[in-house]
């Protein structure tokens, strides 16, 4: 998996770093402490924008009791109802079938 530093997220997104940073405080975006650094993952970006349905499902994920790591390796992991990862599924736009098995998972 490739991985964005939050400087590289804002240039994406063309908003200053300190948006990218209220972002991941909001839970609108995910990242991990690499060596001192957080970084979000690059599927998360796409054409500019924050991939549409990820933030209502990290929501989801959250309300269900995820932890951060626990959302990461859910969405990033192989689902063969889907079929592929829940993330290949949001960037195909099938973002209501990964809600609802985000949903089912909590159970």
């Amino acid at each position: 998996m490739d991985w964005l530093t939050l400087p590289d997220v804002a240039d994406q997104l063309q908003v200053p770093v300190t948006r990218v940073r209220q972002m991941v405080r909001d839970r609108t975006l995910l990242a991990r402490r690499e060596g001192g650094v957080l970084r979000v993952p690059a599927d998360f970006i796409r054409d500019g924008a924050v991939v549409k349905g990820l933030p209502g499902l990290l929501t989801v994920l959250a309300d269900a009791g995820f932890t951060d790591e626990d959302a990461l390796d859910w969405i990033f992991r192989e689902d063969p109802s889907l079929p592929g990862t829940p993330m290949q599924a949001l960037i195909e736009n099938r973002g209501k079938e990964v809600k609802r098995r985000a949903q089912a998972s909590a159970f």
